[in-house]
């Protein structure tokens, strides 16, 4: 009898399990996989590494800070600040072709290029900023309102609200066209307020960090172990059943699948549930250059861009929209040359019902196509790499959901989050990105609050 049965050994999975771990529960990580990570793992090809969707951490803070959710997740994990090895960004950029905002990990160099571009709006954005609560402090009932409503209260400026909501919203905004409100407060101060890193080799050594840790505390790690269904009577989990008939009983269940796809595993697949996933996904490519981005001048860390002054943020009509786009260079941090800096990643919004619908002779062409037309795009916003390129990869939204079950191939998971982490069972619980939190940090510090609420502060069951 396991104290609580971890579903999904990506960042949430072993935060939660760390954290139990610290305080003697027998805890069990279940992943279906053969490797750790979800949707922060890793891989290799033709003799390199690649992080898998790792554009930068989020929520960075210098060394000795004591507030935020960095701070927080090291104190609650009892790691040190040396120990992610965490390198801040050089610089990053808005760019809308008509107008661009340069932002880094010192808030006032975006509020500079406000007063810059947008002088009528600057004190408005000053507002704007001053009305951003804390972390501690954001409200439950905000997690339904409106952020656009929020955003346009405090500024007039059309093309500045869009500017302001298409990174906001690329890192973390499952809802189309909008934002939670308590999301908007969560991803201003994780992007604009506090800043970008990356740790130095990438997040392979991060994820060794912590399963070694998870493994020291006497917690069970099992790879190669699908959850078939979560067995459940009279309101609560009892236990799970794996793909291969073994049965495993518990106390409490925190998930990291999803919450639709929590439910498929308790058998609720009604339609109501269904209508609940996630539609946002997106297509990466992954451009390997005979020498480092900067020296052709691809200087920033990473380009939010778009074509229009009205960003859009909804499913395209198309396998890609093109229109708008993340560009980053891994390479641009503050830390010598490593494995990944000749490396440009490019990312935009995806379909996934024409991915999914697509032979495997008709998808191999169409990344091809999609791959040239997203750089051609790019290029539009940083220096053209292209015929420096010497090897490519990309991913669509049918490969995130062949490697970690993602309805859709969402990434952000479903849009309506469930803040407390609670379910229809009373001792099954949501963590990582359907609990509310997204990114390397956010999902590390749901973890640690689930774990934390629900099963170190429950009552015995």
């Amino acid at each position: 009898m396991y104290d609580a049965i971890i579903i999904g050994a990506g960042m949430s999975g072993l935060a939660a399990g760390i954290r139990l771990a610290h305080y003697e529960r027998k805890v069990c990580i279940l992943e279906r996989h053969t490797t750790i990570g979800g949707l922060n793992s890793f891989y290799r090809l033709n003799g390199r590494n690649y992080d898998v969707g790792l554009h930068a951490v989020t929520n960075f803070t210098p060394k000795g800070a004591k507030r935020g959710p960095l701070a927080r997740l090291l104190r609650q994990l009892r790691f040190s600040w040396d120990d992610l090895a965490l390198k801040p960004q050089l610089g990053s950029r808005v760019d809308f072709l008509r107008e661009r905002l340069d932002f880094s990990n010192d808030f006032e160099l975006l509020r500079s290029e406000v007063a810059r571009a947008f002088p009528d709006s600057v004190d408005g954005f000053d507002r704007l900023v001053a009305a951003v609560p804390d972390y501690d402090d954001i409200a439950p009932e905000t997690a339904d309102a409106s952020a656009r409503e929020f955003v346009a209260a405090h500024i007039a400026d059309p093309l500045l609200v869009e500017m302001i909501f298409c990174p906001l919203m690329y890192y973390g905004s499952a809802r189309e066209g909008d934002m939670d409100l308590a999301q908007f407060f969560i991803m201003f101060r994780s992007i604009f307020c506090e800043g970008f890193a990356r740790p130095a080799a990438g997040i392979r050594p991060i994820l060794k960090l912590l399963v070694r840790r998870f493994k020291e505390l006497g917690g069970e790690l099992k790879l190669r172990a699908g959850v078939r269904r979560i067995v459940h009577d009279s309101g609560k989990a009892i236990g799970v059943e794996l793909d291969d008939g073994t049965q495993l009983e518990c106390r409490h269940v925190l998930s990291s699948a999803g919450y639709v796809e929590t439910m498929k595993l308790c058998d609720r697949t009604d339609s109501a549930t269904r209508d609940e996933a996630g539609r946002l996904a997106f297509v990466e490519t992954m451009s390997v250059l005979d020498r480092p981005p900067r020296e052709l001048g691809c200087d920033r860390t990473i380009v939010f861009f778009n074509t229009e002054d009205q960003f859009t943020w909804e499913r395209p009509a198309d396998f890609v929209d093109l229109r708008s786009g993340v560009i980053c260079v891994p390479g641009n941090f503050d830390f010598p040359a490593d494995a990944e800096s000749d490396l440009v990643r490019v990312t935009a919004l995806a379909d996934f019902d024409r991915w999914r619908a697509l032979a495997e002779p008709d998808y191999r062409a169409a990344k091809q196509t999609w791959f040239d037309k997203l750089a051609e795009v790019a290029v539009r916003f940083v220096p053209d790499f292209r015929k420096h390129v010497v090897d490519t990869d990309m991913f669509t939204p049918t490969t995130v959901v062949r490697y970690t079950g993602h309805e859709n191939g969402a990434i952000y998971g479903a849009p309506k989050k469930r803040y407390d982490g609670g379910t229809f069972l009373s001792n099954l619980f949501l963590c990582g990105t359907d609990q509310g939190y997204v990114g390397v940090i956010g999902s590390l510090v749901s973890g640690i609050a689930m774990a934390n609420r629900h099963v170190l502060q429950a009552a015995p069951v």
